[in-house]
């Protein structure tokens, strides 16, 4: 694999999180651009990425998280898909990852500690995380 073109991604909003545009203009992107998209939709909690990523055989999984709980939402997800035999899956988070006034210089070496890939701030432009995709992937298949 080593395209969007042949990449399935797992994609939904995690935990109690109700915010679901965000997700779903990414979803669209993604599809438009050649990805398989694998929609969980909101309020998903982190063993169904993990379940719908080990069943479809997916490159990666898309977290958005808009409530500002991600924090809490997020911790332990890369040990658990480690645990289910998904050590190389990708890991990417969006959206408005802090409540208060925590700054993004503070938010990002956070969740990327965590074992997220790549992290991104609720204004990123779909075009960024798809280009991230393609290129990550194919760094992972060489």
């Amino acid at each position: 694999m080593t395209s969007g073109r042949e990449a399935t991604v797992v994609t939904g909003t995690i935990g109690d999180d109700i915010h679901s545009l965000g997700i779903k203009v990414i979803e669209h992107a993604l599809t438009s651009a050649g990805f398989k998209v694998v929609p969980l939709g909101i309020q998903t909690p982190q063993e169904d990425f993990i379940k719908a990523a080990v069943e479809t055989d997916a490159s990666a999984i898309l977290v958005s998280s808009l409530s500002g709980h991600a924090r809490m939402l997020c911790q332990g997800f890369r040990g658990k898909c480690i645990e289910a035999g998904l050590r190389e899956i990708l890991l990417y988070l969006g959206g408005n990852l802090s409540t208060g006034d925590t700054c993004w210089e503070e938010i990002e070496p956070m969740f990327l500690d965590m074992g997220y890939d790549r992290v991104y701030p609720s204004t990123t432009l779909p075009g960024q995380i798809i280009a991230d995709l393609r290129k990550d992937i194919a760094a992972r298949r060489k």
